[in-house]
């Protein structure tokens, strides 16, 4: 407690005298100090909103994690999906590919069977101006 002094006067009534206060003395065997009067302590303010938005802000976090490790759930589910997809896109390009080199590879036999032969002059037409152009033996 602070040994302040008190600033304040009492209120007085209408009409009512001041009372007298006499002065207050130490008891015997004390110091001989003067008391003085002091300010009662402040009320104790009441701990319940302080409480109330401690829980708030707990509930507020606790909410956002739920948020959020719903929506990290999500998008791993998501994601889980999106590779599977391109893995079996991944295999159809090769299943197609082994298909095409396949294909390239038996392209000379088949056209022997169906009684084609090499061209020893081979001439291209241009599709930009439309003239014929010279080729190279062997080259289609």
């Amino acid at each position: 407690m602070s040994a302040l002094r008190a600033t304040t006067a009492v209120p007085q009534r209408r009409g009512e005298p001041a009372p007298r206060r006499a002065p207050l003395r130490a008891l015997e065997g004390g110091a001989g100090r003067r008391f003085d009067a002091v300010r009662a302590p402040l009320q104790a303010t009441s701990g319940v909103p302080f409480l109330v938005l401690c829980a708030l802000v707990l509930v507020g976090a606790l909410l956002g994690a739920l948020l959020l490790n719903t929506s990290m759930a999500r998008g791993s589910y998501e994601m889980s999906g999106l590779q599977r997809d391109a893995g079996l896109v991944a295999q159809d390009v090769q299943e197609l590919r082994a298909e095409l080199r396949a294909a390239q590879a038996g392209l000379p036999a088949e056209a022997e069977r169906l009684g084609m032969v090499p061209a020893d002059d081979v001439t291209m037409l241009s599709v930009v101006d439309g003239q014929v152009v010279p080729g190279r033996a062997g080259t289609p």
